[in-house]
């Protein structure tokens, strides 16, 4: 602000005001202050793919990760602090959940809040304050955190490298579906890190979400139950749908969520209601993970239903219409904390191991058969450009003879020639003989089994052959496994709940009804 000469207008502007402690409350000013940073995510953050966090979101977040009072120096990390609302709650937490001054003064004193921001002005807005709030254990640097820092670089990297710096707790929500690949983004330098940081894969290049946490992964302390400085951390990070299912077997996205799963890092997903954001509609999942497993959460993924714990607002805020109370905070945390227990049941709760979200990607071809259930041969039109190129490629899908029937123009003259192709039979040779005099071809018709190439998609432990008979019920040619095993997570799958359709009888009487009252309004408009 000082740079751009901004500071002095600003601060003229507001300084008659009637802003003091005097006239507003702590808590008045504090609704003044969400409403500004609520107003300026509306017009500035919806094209970036910036979502301002509501702050009852971000006390569930620090509420589920357990944050204890430090008896030692702890360290919070958001790698896309934005306004600094997720570092600024976290702290403020521990504030009032310390009971004594001494407990207090350790908050004040061993927490440190580690932030990077890439938007200049959300930085500025989060650096103010940092400075009003005066925490000068805080420290949030202006940069690009999902690529490497180089000094030379007009564009300011990670400040916060893996190799220097671990956390033992990491929370964020980062922008959705931003692109980062590309010539606008920024792939090459992100790049640079694909043999460490992003080793397992990385996702397409319109949405950037996952990078994210997987810098947040890199920067978790080695988990040592023998060395209190190496007990590990925990992540919580907000995303909508995406990275729980996009992405076909091998993808950057399915390797993504294969190395957190097999790393046993998951330990929880919470689905949120629409409606909570500012300015998207969207659902919402906080995914938590954790690398200092107890016994109870180990290779086990926990899912919690919470799409009907909300209230609805008394007045809409762009599109925030729905918001989350200290009773419905509450719900989320009892069934996360007492979920685990053997025995415990609740239908918005539901423990999966972690191979549960895994699949095989098989492509099968069968054979289709006819209105007698009999494997059907089909003469149909040629579509594709009829040469020996592609002939053989469709000789070698089917693995047996093809007959085709060509309308020719030979010196002027419409001509029909028949030749059958074998498997055996070498195709150039084949077809040259067979249209050698040919002046032009006027169509192609051709005979074949009725052969289906198809991918499924079988859950992992299933036996690949049964699953195909069963499913398919037809002759099966041949299959083949994709090389890996394939990960994603259906929340809304596990949690569906079928309500039978209405009645075509109630249908017909709220029909009548509705007319009834349709005919009467009428009526009143005509007099």
């Amino acid at each position: 602000m000082i740079k751009n000469n901004r500071l002095a207008t600003i601060l003229n502007q507001y300084k008659e005001q009637p802003l003091g402690p005097d006239q507003l409350s702590g808590l008045e000013m504090g609704y003044v202050y969400e409403d500004l940073l609520r107003r300026f995510s509306e017009q500035s953050g919806e094209e970036a793919g910036e979502h301002f966090t509501p702050r009852e979101v971000i006390r569930l977040m620090v509420e589920l990760l357990e944050i204890p009072i430090p008896e030692r120096h702890f360290s919070i990390y958001d790698p896309a602090s934005g306004t600094g609302g997720m570092l600024s709650v976290a702290k403020e937490h521990l504030l009032d959940k310390a009971n004594t001054e001494e407990e207090k003064a350790n908050v004040e004193k061993y927490v440190t809040v580690h932030g990077q921001e890439i938007s200049p002005t959300n930085y500025a807005v989060c650096r103010a304050d940092l400075l009003i709030k005066n925490d000068k254990q805080a420290a949030v640097h202006l940069g690009n955190s999902l690529i490497p820092h180089d000094p030379k670089s007009k564009e300011p990297g990670d400040q916060w490298p893996e190799g220097k710096w671990k956390f033992d707790r990491m929370l964020s929500n980062p922008p959705f579906g931003v692109t980062w690949g590309g010539k606008d983004g920024y792939q090459t330098e992100a790049e640079k890190l694909k043999p460490t940081r992003y080793r397992a894969g990385m996702p397409r290049i319109n949405d950037g979400a996952l990078l994210f946490l997987q810098t947040m992964l890199a920067k978790m302390i080695p988990c040592d139950p023998e060395d209190d400085k190496k007990s590990g951390s925990r992540i919580a990070i907000i995303f909508n749908g995406s990275p729980l299912s996009n992405g076909d077997c091998g993808s950057g996205e399915s390797e993504i969520r294969r190395w957190i799963l097999e790393n046993d890092w998951l330990d929880a997903i919470v689905m949120l209601p629409d409606q909570l954001f500012y300015n998207t509609g969207i659902f919402t999942y906080v995914w938590l993970l954790r690398n200092e497993k107890p016994t109870s959460h180990r290779e086990r993924v926990m899912l919690i239903d919470a799409r009907q714990q909300f209230e609805k607002e008394p007045k809409s805020f762009g599109n925030k219409r729905k918001r989350l109370v200290d009773a419905h905070r509450a719900w989320i945390e009892e069934r996360y904390r007492d979920g685990w227990v053997d025995g415990y049941s609740d239908d918005y709760v539901k423990i999966f191991n972690c191979n549960d979200f895994a699949y095989h990607k098989v492509s099968v071809v069968f054979w289709q058969t006819d209105e007698n259930d009999q494997p059907a041969t089909i003469t149909e039109p040629w579509t594709k450009i009829f040469t020996a190129a592609n002939v053989k490629k469709e000789l070698e899908f089917h693995e047996s003879e093809l007959t085709f029937r060509v309308q020719v123009k030979i010196k002027g003259k419409a001509k029909t020639i028949k030749f059958t192709v074998l498997p055996e039979d070498t195709v150039p040779r084949i077809f040259r003989d067979a249209m050698s005099d040919t002046d032009e071809t006027l169509s192609v018709e051709w005979t074949h089994r009725h052969y289906v190439q198809d991918d499924e998609y079988i859950p992992a432990g299933e036996d690949i052959v049964a699953f195909l008979q069963r499913e398919i019920a037809k002759p099966i040619i041949r299959w083949q496994d994709s090389p890996q095993l394939g990960y994603e997570i259906l929340p809304n799958k596990y949690f569906y709940r079928y309500q039978p359709p209405t009645p075509a009888k109630d249908l017909l009487e709220e029909f009548w009804r509705l007319e009834k009252v349709a005919e009467k309004l009428l009526k009143r408009l005509a007099e």
